[in-house]
């Protein structure tokens, strides 16, 4: 089984990275399971066709219990099975507590023996690495971190953050930094400030995304760009990381 744990920037394109890398992964024959760990829990709403599943702390404020095997996920796209931690109520609690009672219950539940997923992808917000959001790289959830960021400021500034937070584990072989996805916005230099912070940090870019229209236009149908085209160059760009991922074993 292999785990990685997508990093970025709120609104930095990891959640549509990590969908489209599931999809791509489930079209290759592979048995996935996405875990959004964000409190907006839309990690997974384009494998789902924009129908939520119930997040995982929505479900303990509704019942005072945690879900059952049965309810803790839903299939999506390419029998992807989706997971999403959601949050506190606005104003009130730690939304990476979330994340702990998520794994918690995922391990109380036997998600992966039950499962058997080949893959695992965690989406992460990355723009604070502590406490919960840390979990994923810190409890042995995941085997390898990559790093959404475009080459905007403050990407770059959470990208380095997340980088750094790994690192200070690195003595207690937890997850390791497998590389940046270059997720382009094409501001000026782009490619040159990421390939900068990427050498200043002794990483490599394993993916570069480009600027895809494509991708709007299909997550306003609730789908990812595999499910939608899977012919369409940016969707070649997904099956082409996630071959990579696949093969790589650093």
């Amino acid at each position: 089984m292999r785990k990685f744990a997508i990093y970025g920037k709120g609104g930095i394109g990891k959640s549509t990275t990590t969908a489209n890398l599931s999809a791509a992964l489930s079209m290759m024959g592979k048995k996935v399971v996405q875990v959004g760990c964000d409190p907006k829990a839309d990690s997974t709403l384009n494998l789902l066709h924009g129908e939520p599943v119930m997040p995982v702390m929505d479900y303990y404020r509704k019942y005072t219990e945690g879900p059952d095997f049965e309810h803790i996920g839903k299939e999506g796209f390419g029998g992807v099975f989706c997971i999403e931690t959601g949050g506190p109520t606005p104003g009130l609690g730690c939304a990476g507590r979330g994340i702990i009672a998520t794994f918690d219950l995922m391990d109380e539940q036997e998600v992966f023996q039950k499962l058997q997923p080949d893959v695992v992808l965690y989406d992460v917000l990355g723009d604070v690495v502590c406490g919960g959001f840390a979990a994923p790289i810190r409890e042995g959830y995941a085997e390898q971190v990559l790093i959404v960021t475009s080459g905007e400021k403050m990407a770059l500034y959470a990208a380095n953050n997340i980088n750094t937070a790994v690192a200070n584990f690195a003595d207690r072989s937890y997850a390791k930094v497998r590389g940046i996805i270059l997720n382009r916005r094409n501001v000026p230099d782009e490619e040159a400030k990421v390939r900068a912070f990427a050498d200043r940090a002794h990483l490599s870019i394993v993916g570069d995304i480009p600027r895809s229209d494509d991708i709007n236009r299909y997550e306003d149908l609730g789908q990812t760009v595999i499910e939608g085209d899977p012919d369409l160059p940016i969707s070649r760009t997904f099956l082409d990381l996630a071959q990579k991922l696949l093969q790589d074993k650093e």
